[in-house]
């Protein structure tokens, strides 16, 4: 007991003492009091001591040294009673929209005006800052009017499998043509109606009526190996009087002048190998002399016609880059006999011949698009009599030789040029030589969508019955431009440039050709057509110029 009542009255004197020494520390008069500073390096060894000289023990700090430096803050807020963070709190590095692991709500992204909305959040490569493309306008076909499909057209029955897109259409009014066997077949005939100013081609114009039936036919294969296509035209055109002789004489101008023509051709290509193939050609054509040529006897009740028929057989062959073509030609033309004014007839016999004779042809790949090129052509002509009506030997050895390339521009300029000689040596020591210069070429520029400008030239060496004459070496230049006003409607301008040198004669002929056509497509079977054409005929010699204005409007039907 006395431990206990001994240790309790020493607890309540430590107790006691503690009260009393706080009692005397509030009593103490309220004199200014320093706390020591703190000592931030003490610890941290230097030269010469372990504090700086400013943190030595003892060193009071002035009001300047106790206020924060320039440009730096205060004392930090008191931290007391307040919950201490530890490193970097949850989801503060999140953006508005983007991954919260506090599964926070997240903003959604405002698309500007009129810009479609986006799907999805943002994230790497979209965005919110880049401003969306210019919104298209609907065009007008998708807001229009259509023909409803079926479902079988249209893909929308359940269970059917996916379409598959098709190609879209160069020429939505072209024609689409049957297949049959092997072979895709397309037709045509043209029905024309109008006026020509003179047909005849007299110095002094007689004007007539006139139609036009003009059908063709093309044929071409579907195979994956070899090649056969046949490209058939024909027409007609009659007009509705004849022209007689007014005072009685003999008339340099049928009576009818009505003119048929006929041209077509067959061509095959058989494909022994990638390399090589063997060519093919079946050819015919039937007409007459162009109206207002020398060649033309008085009197006639008519045009006698002309047949030409003929086939070529070749082999291309390929080196590589290079290229080897070979051809053999042969071609028969045969005139039909002249009926004249009186019921009589005369014949054409000095008029027929056969010609026989070869080209190659060499050209060289050179890059892509641009294939240079040089032929050579040699041939013989046999006519059926040794003299014409005139007393003259007719038969004739020539040929030409030309250079030139095919080229292929981004398919914005295509096509062939050339430029040759060409000569002919005839059996009789009277006929001069021959000679000239020769071009060839064809051309298309496609100068937009909706316009094409196209060009063609072509030399030829022709026969004549003028006594004296070797022959006519003829060359024609055309300028053709299309365009597209609609996708239904087209305007054709068309100029043509020709010249006739009569070589051993002192006769030289121009002719000019000017045109305008318009083509209103109603469908892909049927198109309305307008032609207006002026063409001249100017000649040195007296009495032999003539002109003429033909107005067509005609209606073409096609499959």
């Amino acid at each position: 007991m006395m431990s206990g009542l001994a240790t309790g009255r020493r607890h309540s004197a430590l107790f006691l003492r503690a009260v009393l020494a706080c009692a005397s520390l509030l009593v103490v008069d309220h004199a200014d009091v320093h706390a020591q500073a703190s000592i931030g390096n003490l610890l941290n060894p230097v030269q010469d001591g372990f504090a700086n000289p400013q943190d030595l023990p003892g060193q009071q700090l002035s009001q300047a040294d106790q206020s924060p430096p320039p440009g730096q803050q205060g004392p930090a807020p008191s931290r007391i009673g307040q919950t201490p963070t530890y490193g970097t709190p949850a989801a503060s590095g999140a953006s508005d929209d983007g991954y919260d692991s506090l599964n926070r709500k997240r903003k959604k992204p405002k698309p500007y005006p009129g810009a479609p909305k986006l799907k999805g959040s943002i994230g790497p490569g979209n965005r919110d800052d880049v401003p969306p493309p210019p919104v298209r306008p609907i065009p007008p076909s998708a807001t229009a009017n259509k023909t409803p499909l079926a479902p079988a057209m249209a893909g929308t029955v359940p269970g059917q499998p996916p379409r598959r897109r098709l190609k879209p259409d160069d020429d939505p009014f072209g024609p689409v043509g049957d297949v049959v066997g092997g072979f895709l077949v397309k037709g045509a005939v043209e029905l024309w109606g109008g006026y020509d100013t003179n047909p005849g081609r007299f110095t002094q114009p007689r004007g007539a009526a006139l139609y036009k039936i003009a059908p063709e036919l093309v044929i071409a294969s579907q195979w994956s190996r070899h090649s056969v296509v046949a490209d058939l035209r024909g027409s007609f055109t009659g007009y509705g009087s004849t022209f007689p002789s007014l005072d009685g004489s003999v008339s340099p101008v049928p009576v009818n002048v009505d003119l048929p023509a006929f041209t077509g051709k067959i061509d095959g290509r058989i494909d022994v190998s990638s390399d090589t193939h063997l060519l093919q050609e079946l050819r015919m054509r039937v007409g007459t002399d162009n109206p207002g040529s020398p060649n033309i006897q008085a009197g006639l009740a008519q045009y006698p016609l002309y047949l030409t028929t003929g086939g070529s057989l070749g082999i291309d062959q390929s080196f590589n880059r290079l290229q080897v073509t070979v051809n053999a030609n042969a071609d028969n033309t045969t005139y039909q006999n002249s009926k004249l004014t009186d019921g009589t007839s005369t014949t054409n016999e000095d008029r027929n011949y056969n010609q026989f004779g070869g080209v190659a042809r060499v050209s060289y790949d050179l890059m892509p698009g641009l294939k240079p090129f040089a032929e050579v052509e040699g041939d013989t002509r046999i006519h059926e009599t040794s003299v014409d009506r005139n007393g003259y030997q007719r038969d004739s050895n020539g040929g030409y030789a030309k250079a030139g390339t095919t080229f292929e521009f981004s398919r914005l300029l295509t096509g062939e040029i050339a430029v040759g000689y060409a000569l002919r040596n005839y059996a009789d020591p009277r006929l001069n030589q021959l000679t000239g210069l020769l071009t060839s070429a064809s051309l298309v520029w496609t100068a937009s969508p909706l316009t094409t400008v196209k060009f063609t030239t072509d030399t030829s060496v022709d026969e004549t019955t003028l006594p004296g004459t070797s022959g006519v070496l003829t060359r024609t230049y055309t300028a053709e431009v299309d365009h597209d006003f609609r996708r239904w409607l087209t305007g054709i301008g068309r100029f043509t440039y020709g010249t006739m040198d009569y070589q051993g004669d002192v006769r030289r002929d121009q002719i000019y050709s000017i045109s305008g056509d318009i083509i209103w497509k109603l469908n892909r079977n049927i198109w309305v057509k307008g032609q207006l054409r002026r063409d001249w005929l100017d000649s040195n010699i007296p009495n032999a110029s003539t002109a003429s204005t033909v107005m067509m409007v005609g209606v073409r039907l096609q499959n």
